[in-house]
């Protein structure tokens, strides 16, 4: 058992949309568990002979949760970004051999250690910066076999590393070149037999695909969610990043847990996702990257109560980024999110987006994954630009 004494706690406990901020606090950790929380004065006296831990009049935060990325995948696509902003339009770069299937490509070149090697550098950032739990995606494989190999390569991060590893299942990504004309066969023989694979191996913990005119139809993706929901995976969804094909609502009425991205999302979705409670994942890191200019309706989702995540959407084309605290600071500066709605959108409704209902707030009973910050107030976490001030990690009870 231990106790952190001395510290400005934000439980992030508050519907209400604040902190949950209990200054002059103490915290009781007894193993991976959080068993009290709240103003030192009132402190209960079995604790009292706890070992103490000072904070120093720090700020403690749950462990910030990146629930969005697909941080596994071989090669990068920084020629790619160069030609863009020489003026190199897509079919230009699609014919030098850039685009997603470049980096399928590569993908597909590279075997597990390379790419267990090169993901766990990118981890590391995120590790550094508080970050506890990571949701992390295939879907630069593009066969049975690679896609596979991803997921075998995300769950050995976990290994690897002190942070929690969700998998998601994300062969809906993209058409691979041996199948173009032939889109049944594709979800038949990859995404769907390969989905059956993962499961049986126990590499997938939800299911995703990508919702667009340039990916999968609304129908296609309601068949593999159909196949998804037989093995019992949760879904979630890409939707309405470059227009509105109606996605969310589709992946809302099978209960969703996320549909993410949403710039082109209508009031339809934005009703079918808040009665069905499916988190609004906004990734402004894609946003910015695309230089896009059509905002996602955040005053809409706010008024209906859909709940709000950030995630970095870590990815070497769209997103090629590894700051869930820049992702934060994007998020208000980009779509006006509080600093609040922030930071609650990279804890409690991020656990939310990932199914995770142990961690994302600081409450008896839930898991002890915190961050320990040197800073005076929660706003700083979200204000600062290029700055990390985190001071230690916890997790499971452990300081790491």
């Amino acid at each position: 058992m231990q106790l952190l004494t001395h510290a400005a706690i934000a439980t992030m406990n508050d519907e209400t949309g604040g902190y949950g901020l209990i200054p002059q606090a103490s915290l009781v950790v007894e193993d991976d568990r959080i068993s009290w929380v709240g103003p030192e004065t009132d402190l209960p006296e079995r604790y009292a002979g706890a070992s103490r831990r000072d904070l120093g009049g720090r700020l403690v935060t749950p462990g910030l949760i990146d629930c969005h990325t697909h941080i596994v995948f071989g090669g990068d696509r920084s020629r790619e970004f160069e030609m863009r902003l020489e003026g190199a339009g897509y079919e230009e770069i699609a014919r030098a051999g850039g685009g997603i299937l470049s980096s399928v490509r590569a993908t597909r070149d590279a075997d597990e250690a390379s790419l267990l090697k090169s993901a766990l550098r990118r981890v590391d950032h995120l590790i550094a910066e508080g970050v506890t739990t990571i949701e992390v995606k295939s879907g630069y494989g593009l066969t049975v076999a690679d896609e596979l190999k991803m997921l075998r390569v995300a769950r050995l991060i976990e290994a690897r590393r002190e942070v929690t590893v969700r998998t998601t299942w994300l062969a809906a990504h993209a058409l691979p070149p041996e199948y173009q004309g032939d889109r049944a066969s594709y979800i038949r023989d990859v995404v769907i037999a390969g989905m059956d694979a993962a499961h049986a191996e126990d590499l997938v913990d939800a299911v995703d695909g990508f919702c667009e005119g340039i990916a999968f139809s609304r129908d296609e993706m309601a068949a593999i969610f159909d196949h998804a929901k037989t093995l019992g995976l949760p879904v979630k969804l890409h939707a309405e990043q470059l227009s509105d094909l109606h996605g969310a609502a589709m992946a809302a009425r099978y209960g969703a847990m996320s549909a993410d991205h949403l710039e082109w999302l209508g009031q339809d979705g934005v009703d079918a996702m808040a009665a069905s409670g499916t988190v609004a994942v906004l990734l402004p890191g894609a946003f910015y990257t695309l230089r896009e200019t059509q905002l996602p309706p955040v005053g809409a989702l706010r008024d209906a109560g859909v709940p709000i995540a950030l995630a970095t959407d870590c990815n070497p084309g769209t997103s090629p980024l590894t700051s869930l605290l820049l992702a934060m600071n994007m998020g208000a500066t980009l779509f006006r999110l509080t600093p609040a709605e922030c930071l609650a959108g990279v804890t409690r409704n991020a656990a939310r987006a990932l199914g995770l209902a142990d961690r994302g707030v600081i409450a008896p009973g839930m898991r002890a994954d915190l961050a320990i910050w040197d800073v005076h107030a929660p706003a700083e976490l979200t204000y600062r630009i290029g700055f990390n001030p985190l001071h230690a990690r916890i997790f499971g009870g452990d300081l790491v």
